[in-house]
């Protein structure tokens, strides 16, 4: 626990660890205030690709958090940094309209129409996913184009329980076709690399939350940095007796963090 006095960037995912829907959780606002006090920083990181930054900049509003675009980094944009270098003739973007046009305005060439030139298809959280998409998948990766997803996450949390996320639909492609595609996000550490870089912290400075063991739990485990899982969102004890990855700190919530680390601090 006395490490924790150390920490000075908080990389924070948001469903399940500090709001879910339309409900912040106890305490949040109360630990971003302290972060800010004891001179650190905190990053939302997400790996929700269905919307752009500015829809997430006006929910946490919503929610009492004003927040600016340099307070975020999405498996967007991890995504994009991936796929830049590539200089694909045209990728295929299942998901969102937000999701791609953040791929285009990025520079990168993008279609929603099955064409001949095509030679990668990146998949996303898709909230507008239609059969057609799924076929068009299919005859794509039947024909050996390159396979990028943004995420490979099983659910996304809701106030009801749980819907199908980007990691579902590659599984259900995998089935149809054999094939499984290049993941980007988290647990994949590049998201944790980005954000000690962009907010200038060296990563023994640095500390993950998230509610999920395979993806924000495992990101930090593979960046080589601590982890703190809560049980606000989707994973339970039960889940973590049964994980072979363990976090280094568990708490109830956010909160509860928040006052354990007051009290370490002896604020």
């Amino acid at each position: 626990m006395e490490s924790l006095k150390h920490k000075k960037l908080f990389l924070l995912d948001m469903d399940g660890t500090i709001y879910l829907d339309d409900h912040l959780f106890d305490g949040t606002l109360d630990f971003l205030d302290y972060i800010k006090k004891i001179g650190g920083k905190y990053i939302f990181l997400t790996n929700n690709s269905s919307k752009g930054v500015d829809k997430y900049i006006e929910k946490l509003a919503k929610l009492g958090i004003t927040a600016t675009s340099d307070d975020f980094l999405t498996s967007v944009n991890a995504t994009i940094e991936y796929l830049d270098p590539k200089n694909y003739n045209k990728i295929y973007v299942s998901g969102t309209k937000s999701f791609a046009k953040q791929l285009s305005d990025a520079g990168l060439s993008v279609t929603d129409r099955l064409e001949d030139d095509i030679d990668c298809l990146c998949m996303g959280n898709d909230t507008e996913l239609s059969f057609q998409k799924l076929e068009d998948s299919c005859i794509l990766l039947g024909r050996g184009v390159d396979y990028v997803a943004t995420n490979p996450d099983w659910v996304c949390p809701t106030w009801y329980g749980f819907v199908p996320d980007c990691g579902c639909v590659c599984e259900m492609l995998w089935r149809a076709t054999g094939r499984r595609p290049k993941f980007i996000g988290k647990p994949e550490p590049d998201m944790v690399y980005l954000a000690a870089k962009k907010a200038g912290f060296d990563l023994g400075e640095t500390i993950i939350f998230g509610d999920r063991l395979y993806t924000d739990i495992k990101a930090g485990l593979n960046a080589g940095i601590s982890t703190v899982f809560v049980l606000s969102g989707e994973a339970t004890l039960e889940d973590l007796e049964k994980s072979d990855d363990k976090p280094d700190f568990v708490f109830k919530d956010i909160k509860e963090f928040y006052l354990k680390l007051r009290e370490i601090r002896n604020d």
